[in-house]
């Protein structure tokens, strides 16, 4: 093949290339701009991701608080965790897990939904407890997985109550 129908062959390909490669991003910016809008909706399963995502924000910010008021205590340090980072998930939750900020006050999401959370450390409470008396020195890590399940089902039983009846 001669050079000019190689260096033509080349810059075809290299064109072809380039349309390709703008279609693809095209087609992936509208693909991102779809799953951005549904997870902006109303859908049960956006509200969830919704959910979620401001839950672990809240849990972050808690650990930072409580770490930095620990001098004080570890008590202390856990209060004003729970309280703070508890009022601030209420609030995100009023405006982006439910977006409701229009409809509930937000005096009334923090009441109802510290609420909430007071029952969900109290099931959590209990929960441990009566891990202790059915199975004293069950160790570290399967108190732990134990936890997490007791959390997660608290967690979601939070998530219907704030969907169906606060939100």
């Amino acid at each position: 093949m001669p050079v000019t129908g190689l260096v033509n062959t080349y810059a075809y390909g290299t064109e072809a290339l380039a349309h390709g490669t703008e279609a693809l991003h095209a087609t992936g910016v509208r693909w991102l701009a779809r799953l951005g809008a549904w997870l902006r909706g109303e859908a049960v399963f956006a509200q969830l991701i919704r959910f979620a995502l401001v839950g672990g924000l809240s849990n972050v910010g808690y650990i930072l608080l409580f770490l930095a008021l620990y001098g004080g205590g570890p008590q202390l340090a856990n209060l004003a965790g729970s309280i703070v980072s508890t009022a601030l998930a209420n609030e995100m939750h009023r405006r982006l897990t439910f977006q409701a900020a229009d409809r509930v006050r937000w005096y009334t999401a923090q009441l109802e939904g510290g609420a909430l959370a007071l029952a969900g450390l109290a099931i959590t409470s209990a929960g441990l407890a009566i891990l202790e008396v059915i199975e004293p020195g069950m160790g570290g890590i399967a108190e732990a997985i134990a936890v997490l399940g007791i959390t997660a089902a608290v967690g979601t039983m939070r998530f219907l109550t704030l969907r169906l009846w606060v939100f």
